[in-house]
């Protein structure tokens, strides 16, 4: 496995995420339409570390706090780099932060993430002074944006740059139905600067893994299943059918080809692991090469979809 340098620390070229974990609001059960046992995900988390998947991105959103404490009862023993996130709200609060970064600490049992996130770009000075603050004082080892635009990262990186720190990542949503004209813009940007850019929602809930079709969608009842229903499938058919073609090709589940994609395109995938065997499967990836012709046409069949995914949160830059 290749590593990857974020500011001296070696990362794996997928992150793993725990968007899907725990309960609650914001949790499996809400967004996902169904929720995962403990166990299952403790070997999930093992299969995961032992084929040297060993950065895990998790959020104080993410079924409200229940996603990490998971990860901090299987990450005890384990030598592993953690990611999390502040949830800023709309109006600045002075010692949100502080409070966040406490509370996400002790819920994982640690002193200080490795890198830890903005979630999204609300108040773009004084957040990024106030994780300056945290920088300084060694209670998070880097600092990454996300959700945020080519200017807001442009922004936070000169203030960084003003008091002897620079950004180590961007985190935002990046798939073949994302419309990524304005992410390769900070994809560029990133490679240029020596920034990590990682991608979420490369599989899109589970649309692009090829589990799911017209006939075989998600729960109605769910987050994904609202934003992602019947018509949305018929439509990526064709798109969903060449991934298809690419798996047997490379002799990988189809779920890899979304994947394979991503770290073609110079990111690292945050890739959602709920069982064992997805783990199995990921450690694939990296024996995927694809041609130029193949990514191209990917992103072709794609295009041609009409299908574009936004979340709910991204801002409308």
């Amino acid at each position: 496995m290749e590593y990857i340098n974020m500011q001296g620390i070696q990362i794996p070229p997928c992150m793993i995420g725990t968007w899907a974990w725990g309960g609650g609001m914001n949790g499996s059960k809400m967004v996902f339409g169904q929720s995962y046992e403990e166990e299952q995900l403790k070997s999930t988390f093992q299969c995961a570390y032992d084929a040297g998947f060993n950065m895990w991105d998790t959020a104080e959103v993410y079924g409200m706090g229940n996603a990490e404490k998971l990860l901090g009862t299987f990450i005890q023993k384990t030598p592993t780099i953690i990611s999390t996130k502040h949830m800023p709200g709309k109006k600045f609060k002075a010692g949100a932060m502080e409070n966040s970064l406490k509370g996400s600490c002790e819920r994982l049992g640690i002193d200080a993430p490795d890198l830890y996130w903005i979630h999204l770009p609300n108040q773009v000075e004084e957040n990024v002074t106030a994780a300056i603050r945290l920088l300084k004082e060694g209670k998070i080892k880097a600092l990454g944006v996300s959700n945020y635009s080519l200017q807001q990262i442009e922004q936070a990186d000169a203030m960084l740059q003003k008091e002897g720190f620079r950004l180590a990542a961007v985190q935002n949503h990046f798939s073949l139905l994302s419309g990524g004209a304005e992410q390769q813009a900070i994809i560029d940007w990133c490679q240029k600067h020596e920034v990590v850019y990682f991608s979420y929602m490369v599989l899109e809930q589970g649309a692009l893994t090829g589990r799911y079709d017209e006939k075989h969608h998600f729960k109605t009842f769910s987050l994904r299943g609202l934003q992602f229903g019947k018509k949305k499938f018929r439509k990526i058919q064709r798109l969903l059918d060449y991934e298809k073609e690419l798996g047997r090709k490379y002799q990988v589940d189809t779920s890899q080809i979304p994947i394979a994609w991503a770290i073609a395109r110079h990111t690292v995938p945050i890739v959602g692991l709920t069982k064992p065997q997805h783990a199995e499967q990921l450690k694939t990836v990296l024996n995927v090469h694809l041609t130029e012709e193949e990514l191209s046409r990917l992103e072709q069949l794609a295009e041609e979809s009409g299908v574009v995914i936004k979340g709910t949160w991204e801002p409308k830059h």
